[in-house]
């Protein structure tokens, strides 16, 4: 990694008090264009692939619409789940740097192997003259396999790039910590800018060009992707990984299983600490006691038999009060995430139900022009590239002004305000669509393909979704980032990613259930190949299951303490 990493890490800090020259020469703004320029190659490439995913498994795999639907949202849920071993490996064993290079590896040859798999004869599907595709069992495997690597490939980094961006500034230095705030804003930006580019031409590239150049250009956006990382090497701060996280939440359970019957002194200030300025993990600050959880402070209680002459601590035995508040900060992040699942369960409708509802409807522009209903996704990310700088320049220095918080609102305010907002969307989804149904009734359109009702109408539901996600997806980013221990930052930011993956999971599990109770005694069901016969009031469904976690945010909100460093 260079001369320059090498020093920076060494000690497994970002304290620059002793090398200001040093300090000047990385980080800061100067290193995060390449990581910014990585994250909006990155999503572009993965929006081009999973954006018109449900379309390709219909129209190339064959697959019904419940089927495709499902495939979507557990492939869309593993990329959400797999960030936790690439947090792990750079939390633990590899860094921030060593785990996004890698993954990133693994992330191209997954494309490469889907490009092939839409491109390469016998690997690719045989559709006839009516362009109906015939696909073969090895054919489906080679496709899945490039899928679920990308999966991983998509994980590794996930979890650390947000992460590894915010690391590039000191918390230490009042000046750089202003900024971070910032970058999460102009991260997430990053990420929709690449989207955007996804959701317009490659949606296109793919529908009306081919899909051997609509995998292949995002396969190749992924490979500029990794070279915009590596050309930021000699900029970037890099922290030292510390050993293995879930070891240190460990021993802090054990040491309290085993102290079950010990008294916590009402004196905290008598519980066990390190008399030196820095925490006893290398590259962490030291916290503050909190009253709450207060059962584990049993493991920061010193007794006789913790420390026997002439031997180390038994860390097992006797945790520090950091080593303890690092376990609480994990354990109040709980709640708060599992608030995170609804919401990411009525995003995902986005990529799989809202794409087939606007395949019924009418696709034309003009005359002569028509769009892909997957394109429209578009108007989501613009709404986000809108929103994003009003929020930055507009929404926090008038909010500053009313609440006198630094940012304007407290990252849990800002996560409840894009709740309300996202409830409001799934509103607008399910009103639309009980719409659309009433004209299908009403002129006889079942069997028509497209019914006579532009599918711009699904423009607000979109808007309104992605004003949603720059309150509560960026809020979430740097809640969980800001609230990790120290030395578990990409581990805490991609527990947030999860949320996503389960999110997705219950969507899958919610449609088997839903197809499974209405499609009884012949019934088509609520989702059926033709959505003219369907009854699709899952997004009220879901609308009203937000509505019920609000509440339950806005309880969990109350009762969440901030954590201390000292």
């Amino acid at each position: 990694m260079g001369e320059d990493q090498d020093i920076y890490t060494k000690d497994g800090t970002t304290d620059f008090k002793n090398r200001p020259a040093l300090k000047k020469e990385t980080g800061t703004w100067k290193a995060c264009p390449f990581i910014l320029g990585n994250e909006c190659c990155e999503r572009l490439a993965y929006y081009g692939m999973s954006t018109n995913l449900v379309n390709y498994l219909k129209s190339r795999l064959n697959q019904r619409n419940v089927v495709a639907v499902n495939n979507v949202t557990n492939w869309s849920g593993t990329c959400y789940v797999t960030p936790l071993i690439g947090a792990f490996l750079a939390d633990a064993y590899l860094g921030g740097y060593w785990t996004i290079a890698s993954f990133s590896i693994i992330y191209v040859f997954g494309m490469i192997l889907l490009t092939l798999s839409a491109s390469v004869q016998g690997l690719k599907p045989s559709c006839d003259d009516q362009n109906v595709c015939h696909v073969k069992g090895s054919q489906a495997t080679f496709f899945f396999v490039g899928l679920y690597l990308i999966a991983l490939g998509a994980g590794g980094i996930k979890a650390c790039v947000s992460s590894y961006g915010a690391d590039q500034f000191d918390d230490s230095d009042e000046a750089e910590k202003e900024k971070k705030s910032s970058f999460f804003n102009w991260f997430y930006m990053s990420i929709n800018i690449g989207a955007l580019v996804a959701s317009s031409v490659l949606v296109w590239v793919q529908t009306n060009v081919g899909w051997s150049w609509g995998f292949g250009i995002p396969a190749a956006a992924m490979a500029i992707a990794v070279m915009s990382f590596f050309l930021g090497t000699k900029l970037y701060r890099n922290q030292r990984p510390n050993g293995s996280p879930l070891t240190k939440i460990c021993q802090v359970i054990v040491a309290s299983l085993r102290k079950l019957r010990v008294e916590v002194p009402k004196d905290k200030s008598l519980l066990y600490e390190t008399v030196d300025d820095e925490s006893v993990v290398k590259g962490g600050r030291k916290l503050d006691h909190t009253n709450q959880l207060s059962f584990f402070d049993k493991a920061a209680v010193e007794t006789e038999s913790d420390v026997k002459k002439g031997s180390a601590m038994n860390t097992w035995r006797l945790c520090t009060v950091t080593q303890v508040e690092e376990l609480k900060s994990i354990l109040r992040l709980l709640p708060i995430w599992a608030t995170g699942i609804i919401f990411s369960a009525a995003y995902s409708q986005m990529g799989t139900l809202v794409i087939l509802q606007g395949n019924t409807m009418d696709l034309h522009v003009a005359n002569s022009f028509q769009v892909s209903s997957a394109s429209l996704s578009v108007f989501d990310i613009i709404s986000v590239i809108f929103w994003v700088p009003v929020y930055d320049r507009l929404i926090v220095p008038f909010a500053r002004k009313i609440t006198g918080h630094n940012n304007g609102f407290t990252q849990l305010q800002r996560i409840a305000i894009g709740l309300v907002i996202s409830t409001l969307a799934m509103f607008i989804a399910g009103t639309l669509e009980f719409v659309r149904l009433r004209e299908v009734k009403k002129h006889n359109y079942y069997e028509l393909k497209h019914i006579p009702m532009s599918v711009f109408w699904q423009v607000p539901q979109y808007f309104i979704l992605g004003c949603a996600e720059v309150f509560t997806c960026i809020g979430q980013l740097e809640f969980f980032y800001e609230q990790a221990p120290d030395t578990m930052r990409s581990l805490c930011s991609a527990l947030s990613l999860t949320t996503n993956a389960l999110g997705s999971y219950l969507s899958t599990f919610l449609v088997i259930v839903v197809t499974d109770l209405t499609t009884r005694n012949g019934k088509p069901g609520w989702i059926p190949d033709n959505l003219n016969y369907g009854h699709v009031d899952y997004f009220w469904f879901l609308a009203l299951l937000s509505v019920l976690n609000f509440l339950v945010f806005l309880l969990v909100a109350k009762w969440y303490t901030y954590k201390k460093p000292l």
